[in-house]
């Protein structure tokens, strides 16, 4: 009976990133989750401050179409910059991108797709071992430093 083959490498070996073929650190790897927070506080701070000047501060505590506002501002923001520049305003300020893992440009539709499932927070949440969430994983992307 022949041997079995030797285990893969441990997983306490490999980074996170690896196998997408991404540096341990640096430019192109992965982004931190400190980052990534920073950025999504950054970037709801942001259209929260726009809302508010464009609608008045009935977004905050108003019902109706006020209500969906700052979400409205965010999902445009996200849309708009990803697809022109590679990340959102707070992304972008956290020095961060979001990254096609065939390298091509993000595009509209891509950056439609993700920053929808962004904005229902829900597929944001559930999050697999190269720290996509399912926006990344449907849209073929992956969040990296810039830095």
């Amino acid at each position: 009976m022949p041997n079995p083959p030797p285990p893969a490498d441990p997983p306490d070996q490999a980074h996170p990133g690896e196998r997408l073929g991404l540096p341990a650190d640096g430019p192109g790897s992965l982004a931190s989750w400190r980052s990534r927070v920073t950025a999504l506080v950054l970037d709801w701070g942001a259209c929260m401050a726009a809302a508010v000047a464009f609608f008045g501060s009935g977004v905050l505590t108003g019902s109706g179409w006020r209500s969906w506002m700052i979400l409205s501002l965010f999902f445009v923001q996200s849309t708009v910059l990803c697809a022109l520049a590679g990340g959102s305003l707070g992304q972008l300020i956290c020095r961060i991108t979001v990254y096609r893992l065939d390298g091509q440009r993000m595009g509209l539709p891509r950056s439609v797709l993700r920053a929808a499932l962004v904005s229902l927070a829900l597929p944001a949440l559930v999050v697999g071992v190269d720290r996509r969430g399912l926006q990344d994983l449907a849209a073929g992307t992956v969040v990296v430093a810039r830095r």
